[in-house]
């Protein structure tokens, strides 16, 4: 084995200064995003931005923590740290209290924790071991649904919190399934399936009924051999993608919250809400595009130092880069996601270790849907479901659960030369 002889050995400082990069970025826009003339100093800890520097101190410190302890620790306690961290979200269902309409953070003193942001990482080094376990094939069934189960299980929980948003996020990790030689197949089944339930949402049943009969019907009719068994296949499939729509139109209508089905028209065009379902999208879209070529410049957004955009500071904190610099600060921003996620993706493929690398890839995934979807969301491009933009995003959950999830990885890929398995 060889000698390691400081933490920062094969530590990849292109990952690390991304990182760094990425944070302090965020620390300055959120910053800007509250800033108030009462209040001018950067470190003032009764502020958002002063906060933000402690959980910013408190991450760096868990990141050395992490770059001391051994390689081997992590895929030797990949399985309890992963039970560990669903017993916490089944603590947050029974204990915490409802915060505008989530149960998601135990509280500890005058700090809040949400389970659910680590839950991210417990699950990738669950998934790693399970898969880089010898003997063990995505061709077979039993793998599949293995696999699966580590999935849905923190997806469960996190839904039953009420946090769909952060629920989605392990619907990412098919990709690292696809990358380990899931069949194509599933996710186009999974593409498929995502449109139908978006044509459920915007056709009625009589529309949607005839829409699927066409369909079937012209694909039968395209068959060479036109037997009763093949008719009586494109029948009962007809019957499971209509009891599919009818289920997405029930969830829709007895399910689902009265302000849910507003935000879910508005976004597919149905209604037209700028005042109330609509109105955090529109005026992100309006504090974008107001900063033009080269922005307002710092401290000088108008609708973001007045208040006019919610969650300025976590989920909307992209309008305050837009806003204040622009096309140019926004470009910028976006090809550091891009350079973090790429140089994640080109690390794990040099992996001798089946383990790091899925872990790798397990990063990259969970790094792309938030960094898709949170940018999605400010310019009207993806629905509003609360998620943050990794390491940019005010919140010491947030920012410590990626600080995690991606020095685990770090620390991993330093010891890639000693690595065996």
């Amino acid at each position: 084995m060889r000698d390691q002889r400081s933490i920062f050995d094969g530590i990849d400082w292109v990952m690390v200064f991304l990182y760094l990069a990425l944070v302090l970025m965020g620390w300055v826009n959120i910053y800007a995003a509250v800033y108030n003339e009462e209040h001018q100093s950067i470190i003032d800890a009764t502020q958002r931005y002063g906060k933000q520097l402690i959980w910013i101190g408190l991450s760096v410190f868990v990141a050395l923590i992490i770059m001391l302890i051994d390689g081997k620790f992590y895929s030797t306690f990949a399985i309890p740290i992963y039970v560990v961290v669903m017993l916490l979200l089944i603590v947050v269902l029974v204990t915490a209290r409802d915060v505008s309409g989530a149960r998601s953070w135990i509280d500890i003193g005058s700090f809040k924790l949400q389970p659910s942001e680590f839950a991210k990482s417990a699950t990738a080094l669950a998934l790693a071991y399970y898969l880089s376990t010898l003997n063990i094939r995505m061709d077979d069934l039993k793998t599949k649904l293995i696999a699966a189960l580590i999935l849905a299980l923190p997806a469960a929980l996190i839904l039953l919190q009420n946090d769909t948003g952060s629920a989605l996020v392990f619907g990412a990790f098919a990709l690292v399934l696809y990358r380990e030689g899931l069949s194509g197949n599933f996710l186009l089944f999974g593409l498929a399936m995502a449109l139908l339930f978006i044509f459920s949402l915007l056709f009625s049943l009589l529309t949607m009924l005839i829409i699927l009969s066409v369909i079937c019907l012209t694909l039968f009719l395209f068959q060479r051999k036109k037997t009763g068994l093949l008719a009586l296949g494109f029948g009962s499939a007809l019957v499971v993608l209509m009891g599919f729509v009818f289920s997405v139109d029930y969830i829709f209508n007895n399910v689902l919250e009265p302000h849910q089905q507003v935000r879910i028209d508005v976004l597919l065009g149905k209604t037209d809400d700028p005042t109330g379902a609509g109105y955090n999208v529109n005026q992100s879209k309006i504090a974008i595009g107001s900063g033009g070529f080269t922005g307002k410049g710092f401290l000088k957004g108008t609708q973001t130092k007045y208040d006019f955009v919610p969650e300025q500071t976590t989920d909307f904190i992209f309008c305050t880069v837009g806003e204040e610099w622009g096309f140019i600060g926004s470009f910028f921003v976006i090809i550091l996601f891009s350079a973090l996620i790429l140089r994640i993706i080109q690390i794990s493929e040099r992996q001798r270790s089946a383990f790091t690398r899925i872990y790798g890839y397990c990063v990259a995934t969970i790094l792309l849907f938030h960094f898709l979807i949170n940018i999605g969301m400010t310019i009207g491009l993806m629905p509003v479901i609360g998620i943050p933009l990794p390491f940019f995003s005010y919140g010491g959950s947030s920012l410590l659960g990626f600080t995690i999830l991606l020095f685990i990885f770090v620390k991993l890929d330093g010891y890639r030369l000693t690595q065996l398995r």
